[in-house]
């Protein structure tokens, strides 16, 4: 398990209406974060829980953000409806298709899943799998 996760973005108003908008439909809300003598940044959580979090910040070596090849971020949401809104709010927020929302039998028979990216590059996958929201205690 991991403590948190951190894309790097120039942009933080941009970042942040992106991900309000599609962290927003899985569950995730925005929570203040104090600077600590770096880069400025925004942070989600699962409201009843302070970790894993979500982070994007300006890059600390000021160099401009880029985005990973082969990186891919995945969010659990608690619905196959909690995707779709998600999906469709990225696309409103500045996001591109990387595959619509749908089932993804050759992962298991209940995946179901969607892909974007944000206005960054950086790719995201939102899934909902009974396994995985029982795992992490999201209610459905």
């Amino acid at each position: 398990m991991f403590s948190h996760v951190t894309l790097g973005a120039d942009d933080l108003d941009l970042a942040a209406s992106f991900y309000d908008a599609v962290l927003g439909e899985i569950g995730l809300h925005r929570r203040e974060v104090e600077p600590d003598g770096g880069p400025e940044a925004r942070c989600w959580v699962r409201p009843e829980a302070p970790f894993p979090r979500f982070y994007v910040y300006r890059p600390f070596d000021k160099a401009p953000a880029t985005a990973g090849n082969g990186t891919m971020l995945a969010f659990v949401a608690p619905s196959r409806r909690a995707v779709d809104k998600a999906h469709a709010a990225g696309l409103a927020h500045g996001g591109t298709d990387e595959g619509a929302p749908g089932l993804r039998p050759h992962y298991a028979p209940d995946y179901y899943g969607a892909y974007l990216r944000d206005p960054f590059g950086n790719k995201v996958h939102l899934v909902h799998r009974t396994e995985l929201t029982e795992s992490f205690g999201i209610n459905t």
